[in-house]
């Protein structure tokens, strides 16, 4: 009876964070919109990536979208544009950003704290679950998108953005690296949704945040941003992927993206918990503390990029928005090569390679009349090459809409029989000059080539 009675009074250990970790995925699971967001993000972009494969009107104003009909290995990179953009900041506003908000909506802090006894296990495993379904999410994503482009148009070589080709298998391997390198900043947007759920309680407001963190990030990489503040931005991730698609890559932007967002993470994730532990639990009503709460998760995060950017100053070679003249006409001399090469196998001509065309390129912007550096969309190029056994030079004319992230768009203007639009007939249908219009990329952190 006394070995009862002590047993009776032993303090009661806390749960185990496994064991909490189950819990709260099975609650998330429950949900029907969680259950929806599954669904959708598994069977959705399959049918839109088959869908618009298929379809003669391509969204040539997306990254390798024009390339959709012509690989299926391009569909899963503009579904990977869109999650950038839109899908990923949605689903983290839903699953991080309401995983501590539900519980103040509903009232249930006492119970779950009498029950896991321990507010540090129940972050960790609220933390952990939101996650894991984030997760699955991203998961759903890119196997559904790559699944619809290759049952749809089929495995087939992809020109990179340097107009390299990729056998399939390459791409393959570039595609789900491309998609595992964004994970980096979607933790990111979570961590913030995690900071917003603890800081605004039921506030609306704490849902909402990873959205409006991803409009303002947006809006701010649209701007002609020095290279420094640029890769400071935990958004950056969402487009240096590009990157992987030249030869060689330009993993220099990708690997500080990916650093800057995980960075981003940890912090937005640190400054959480600190709220979650200080935070009053009794109040059934409680949708954060105001101004306080606000400078508490807010400023960190601001004093976060601004060290970040000076650090970039200094360390990185690139200086002003890191698009020069220099950078413009040795990218698109590159690409002209690699696609010159393609289009001569499609005509069945003799093959030439790129050492033997020696292509050249002279750029001037804005009529020459302002300096030929930074983006807009008033680049004019000429092209130059020469082929085995001729004389004469070949000359080509562009228009290019370059960025401010360094891509940009070459628009054929002449001679029609080099950069014109016409259809060329390939073993796996009819497909368009791949001379006409091309997406290239600028390497923001490389210095000028000289000669």
């Amino acid at each position: 009876m006394t070995a009862t009675l002590a047993g009776t009074d032993a303090p009661a250990r806390p749960v185990s964070v496994a064991r909490s970790f189950r819990f709260e995925l099975v609650k998330l699971l429950a949900q029907w919109r969680i259950r929806l967001l599954v669904l959708a993000c598994w069977i959705a972009p399959a049918l839109f990536v088959a869908v618009v494969s298929q379809q003669s009107d391509l969204p040539v104003d997306t990254l390798f979208g024009r390339w959709m009909n012509a690989t299926g290995w391009a569909g899963p990179l503009v579904m990977l544009g869109f999650a950038g953009t839109y899908a990923l900041p949605l689903l983290t506003s839903v699953v991080a950003g309401d995983v501590f908000a539900s519980e103040d909506r509903l009232g249930t802090w006492r119970h779950l704290l009498v029950a896991v006894r321990s507010p540090r296990r129940i972050f960790a495993a609220k933390a952990l679950a939101s996650l894991t379904v984030i997760l699955v999410l991203v998961a759903g994503m890119a196997v559904s998108s790559a699944a619809g482009g290759i049952l749809a148009v089929g495995s087939r070589p992809l020109a990179g953005l340097d107009g390299h080709q990729l056998t399939p298998g390459d791409a393959a391997g570039q595609v789900l690296l491309a998609w595992v390198c964004v994970l980096a900043p979607a933790l990111a947007l979570a961590a913030i949704g995690l900071l917003g759920s603890v800081a605004w309680g039921r506030s609306p407001m704490g849902l909402l945040l990873p959205v409006v963190v991803a409009i303002v990030l947006l809006l701010a990489q649209m701007l002609p941003l020095p290279v420094a503040v640029r890769l400071a931005l935990p958004s950056y991730a969402f487009i240096s992927w590009n990157g992987l698609f030249t030869s060689p890559a330009q993993l220099g932007p990708l690997l500080i993206g990916i650093g800057v967002s995980l960075v981003w993470a940890v912090v937005a994730t640190a400054l959480a918990y600190r709220l979650f532990l200080r935070r009053d639990f009794t109040s059934s009503g409680y949708d954060g503390s105001g101004r306080r709460t606000a400078a508490v998760a807010g400023l960190p995060l601001v004093g976060l990029v601004a060290v970040a950017a000076a650090l970039f100053a200094v360390v990185t070679p690139a200086t002003g928005s890191g698009i020069d003249q220099d950078k413009v006409q040795a990218s698109l001399a590159t690409a002209f090569a690699h696609l010159y090469r393609l289009q001569t196998r499609e005509l069945h001509r003799p093959d030439v390679t790129e050492a033997q065309l020696a292509a050249t390129a002279a750029c001037t912007k804005g009529g020459g009349l302002i300096a030929a550096e930074g983006p807009g969309n008033d680049w004019r190029c000429v092209v130059s090459w020469h082929l085995p056994g001729v004389e004469a030079t070949g000359q080509a004319i562009y228009q290019l809409d370059v960025t401010s992230d360094g891509h940009y768009v070459a628009d054929g203007d002449g001679p029609k029989e080099v950069n014109g639009y016409f259809q060329l007939h390939t073993p796996d249908g009819d497909q368009p000059n791949p001379l006409w219009q091309f997406d290239a990329n600028v390497d923001l952190l490389s210095t000028s080539p000289k000669g």
